[in-house]
């Protein structure tokens, strides 16, 4: 168990370096770590409400409270930031936890939600569809996203991960990827990155993280290369099928929270990631979702807004 923890918490902490060995912690904690549901609900119910001045000074929360329902553009099988639990329907995790606060604090009621599924593809195009009016979906914010879209936050920070299946010893890192065939999501940050770092890597694009992750243990790809926090979920969901190859890599990659072009609900989005960080809710969000599944006693401090 302390080998698991260790190994999940340095690569949360984004300075984690992990060869055969991660195959030792499958034997010590081969299930998943579920999130800790009643602590999770209690949370939500104690995040604020804004008041209704603040919410008429936005064009976009008073079309949210008109509405009454906040139209979110998610998933639903993130293990870490948004899982659904098939017996109840609930969400949860660390994206679907700022979500829900976020449609309490507009109405009253973390539950008055609609969870649009979305791909890395299909981000931009439910907002610019006016299908969904924010994005919750680990979403680097990038200078050509925000070109289509306007970004709240950043929320979170992550840094690019080697995934390999367990036991693995051809990729030992992203400057060993070199000829290797290696897997990303397209309409990710995934792309640009191996071009960047893996030039002579062998880039296959896949639509989502279950059919990139599906290449990789088919054997048909050699390695899978996105975001490390997603490859955490799959790690956390499944010990003993897979591991990161070497040290995370690249630029910080920071969250946003996706929003209309240009909306007046970036002010009032971070005013409202404001308020809980005051609170100290983001860490206890945090914590729940994340800390307290891999091991980890204490949340990072959140990373600065933008003005």
């Amino acid at each position: 168990m302390k080998t698991m923890k260790r190994t999940l918490a340095l690569l949360l902490a984004g300075a984690l370096t992990v060869g055969p060995a991660a195959a030792a912690y499958a034997e010590e904690e081969p299930a998943a770590v579920a999130i800790d549901a009643e602590a999770f609900d209690a949370l939500l119910a104690s995040g604020p409400v804004a008041e209704d001045a603040d919410i008429e000074a936005s064009e976009w929360a008073s079309k949210v409270k008109e509405a009454g329902t906040l139209r979110v553009g998610g998933t639903r099988t993130s293990f870490l930031f948004s899982q659904e639990d098939e017996a109840t329907g609930a969400v949860r995790g660390f994206d679907a936890g700022l979500y829900q606060l976020l449609a309490r604090y507009i109405l009253g009621d973390e539950s008055k939600y609609e969870l649009t599924q979305v791909t890395s593809d299909t981000r931009e195009s439910v907002l610019t569809s006016d299908q969904v009016d924010a994005v919750f979906a680990t979403y680097s914010i990038t200078d050509a996203r925000k070109e289509v879209i306007s970004f709240a936050g950043p929320y979170y920070t992550s840094r690019q991960a080697v995934l390999v299946k367990a036991g693995s010893t051809d990729v030992t890192g992203v400057d060993s990827l070199a000829g290797k065939v290696v897997a990303t999501q397209s309409g990710s940050t995934g792309p640009d990155i191996l071009a960047e770092f893996a030039p002579e890597a062998i880039v296959e694009e896949f639509t989502d993280d279950t059919t990139a992750r599906t290449a990789l243990e088919q054997g048909r790809v050699d390695a899978y290369v996105t975001d490390y926090t997603l490859l955490l979920n799959a790690i956390v969901k499944n010990p003993d099928k897979y591991e990161i190859a070497g040290d995370v890599f690249g630029p910080e990659d920071n969250y946003g929270i996706g929003l209309p072009k240009d909306s007046d609900g970036v002010a009032f989005v971070n005013g409202f990631l404001a308020k809980i960080e005051e609170a100290g809710l983001w860490a206890d969000l945090w914590q729940v979702s994340l800390g307290d599944r891999t091991g980890i006693a204490s949340a990072p401090e959140a990373p600065a807004i933008a003005e």
